[in-house]
């Protein structure tokens, strides 16, 4: 448990330190830094980013760790690289991806500017202290470290699985990865209060409630609904023997749905 939570907070350290060389890079391009700040970082000999090469890659890491730590801040921090509702382009609304651009807008014969490169600024500040926000959590009480421990758990249970389909035990291994998926899927609809009518629900009763209740969507309903044919294969002696790649690609699955679907 201590390991996952080491990683988890080694990453989180270090995106909010590429965030804020970032919003450095940012605010270079954009006024220039202050000489006390170019002292400061001539001194630690650091190099800061070029901003439009490494954003894309810090904002997709960065989503990952809030849809997981901090999922109430999600749309906050998406509305800051671009707010998809807005009816114009206002300093209040110009957003980073518009700063990607170089977006400009002006008004008037005097052609009095709007917004530029500068309003992104502040855009950027606050996506970094949606990050900070994320680390205050993890080091407050309130934490709840039973995710980190479940992580810890399916990805050992996974791991079981996928020896024991290398080992020829196809049987035994896919019913495992089975029984991650069906506990994943069941934490997930717990996560968003919702609950099956049945007293024993099973993996299509939970990802058809994920579906109807607009959690996932319908490739990813379809891709679940495949991996469930897997695990009937693989408890149910009336069709053919389940093969090694059906259980690896079960595993594998399984996986994939832990990473994507909260």
């Amino acid at each position: 448990m201590s390991s996952k939570f080491d990683v988890i907070k080694n990453e989180l350290e270090a995106l909010i330190k590429k965030g804020n060389h970032l919003y450095l890079a940012m605010i270079e391009d954009v006024s220039e830094l202050p000489d006390k700040i170019k002292k400061q970082l001539k001194e630690s000999k650091t190099e800061l980013p070029n901003f439009h090469i490494e954003y894309d890659t810090w904002y997709s890491e960065s989503l990952v760790l809030i849809k997981q730590l901090l999922p109430d801040r999600l749309d906050d921090f998406k509305r800051q690289y671009k707010d998809e509702k807005r009816k114009d382009i206002s300093f209040l609304t110009y957003g980073i991806s518009d700063y990607l651009y170089g977006l400009r807008t002006t008004k008037g014969y005097q052609e009095e500017v709007v917004a530029d490169k500068s309003a992104a600024v502040v855009k950027m500040q606050v996506q970094n202290s949606i990050l900070a926000a994320i680390e205050t959590r993890l080091e407050s009480s309130l934490f709840d470290i039973k995710e980190i421990l479940q992580a810890d758990i399916f990805d050992s249970e996974l791991e079981a699985a996928r020896e024991l389909a290398k080992k020829g035990f196809n049987r035994g291994g896919g019913a495992i990865a089975g029984v991650v998926l069906e506990k994943h899927l069941g934490h997930v609809c717990e996560i968003h209060g919702l609950k099956s009518r049945k007293k024993h629900p099973s993996i299509g009763d939970f990802y058809q409630i994920l579906k109807e209740n607009d959690i996932i969507d319908t490739p990813k309903w379809r891709f679940i609904q495949h991996l469930g044919d897997l695990r009937n294969l693989c408890d149910h002696g009336k069709d053919r023997e389940p093969t090694k790649d059906d259980v690896l690609e079960l595993v594998e699955g399984v996986e994939k749905v832990i990473k994507t679907v909260f």
